[in-house]
């Protein structure tokens, strides 16, 4: 049996807004959008995993939230975790730094105003459900 890896997906909340990232790598992926994230390490914990992915895709200091409900599976052996997340006060803007091209703040009204990759639809549907930009600052 393959044991699972775990993929850490930010929702990155600021203002009542929720950033995307559209793909530009790899080639099957590239131009769909995404929350960003990565990989947990082994030996990582799923917060530092998404701190480290957002320092590492984005150039953003960021604090893990809270864990989004549910488990979103991925191409096997991978499955999807999704986090709430903020930037720390002083962090710089995000940038498209790693395997993206194009980020937007997304408004509720505007969320499926851009084409989310299929395996993040029903993270980004259970994100929508809940408290929209709770603990995410207004500054």
């Amino acid at each position: 049996m393959t044991e699972r890896i775990v993929v850490v997906g930010a929702a990155v909340l600021h203002g009542g807004r929720l950033l995307a990232a559209r793909r530009s790598a790899p080639a099957e992926l590239a131009g769909r959008w995404e929350l960003p994230g990565g990989k947990v390490e082994p030996g990582e914990a799923s917060e530092g995993a998404l701190v480290r992915e957002l320092r590492e895709e984005l150039g953003v200091e960021s604090q893990a939230l809270a864990r989004v409900p549910g488990e979103f599976p991925l191409k096997a052996p991978y499955t999807l975790h999704v986090w709430t997340a903020r930037l720390v006060p002083g962090s710089p803007e995000p940038e498209p730094l790693q395997d993206h091209d194009e980020l937007r703040w997304l408004t509720p009204d505007e969320l499926w105003d851009v084409e989310w990759l299929d395996q993040d639809v029903a993270a980004v549907m259970e994100v929508a459900r809940g408290p929209w930009g709770d603990g995410a600052p207004d500054d």
